[in-house]
């Protein structure tokens, strides 16, 4: 579910930067590493428990 997010935000920063709109795009690819980020760690917590 937060992969899916992280790939919803990282499309819209890309059709945001190809449209121009700087200031949304790096709002939403920010919003994407961290959402990635985040999926990343508790995928590690999950195997390790």
């Amino acid at each position: 579910m937060l992969l899916e997010w992280a790939l919803i935000f990282l499309v819209v920063a890309l059709a945001a930067a190809f449209f121009g709109f700087r200031g949304v795009a790096g709002t939403a690819t920010s919003i994407a590493k961290v959402l990635f980020f985040v999926f990343v760690i508790l995928f590690i917590v999950s195997l390790i428990l």
